[in-house]
């Protein structure tokens, strides 16, 4: 796995989760805080890029506002 997501997913967690053979469980809200931090990440990997149009999309389609295809 990508150094990155396994920080995101740590920092989506309450607490760390080594109860599970070294596999990592997510409740809902911590999926959903996961997702957040992922999809921020890659609007932020845009905007550092030069894609602010790309970037503001994404934003808009994840975080509430859908265009019509």
């Amino acid at each position: 796995m990508n150094k990155r997501i396994r920080e995101l997913a740590k920092q989506a967690l309450k607490q760390p989760d080594t109860d599970n053979d070294g596999l990592t469980v997510f409740d809902n809200d911590e999926l959903e805080k996961f997702a957040q931090l992922n999809i921020s990440d890659c609007i932020q990997t845009l905007i550092n890029n030069g894609y602010d149009d790309a970037a503001k999309c994404l934003q808009d389609i994840h975080f509430g506002i859908d265009y019509p295809v």
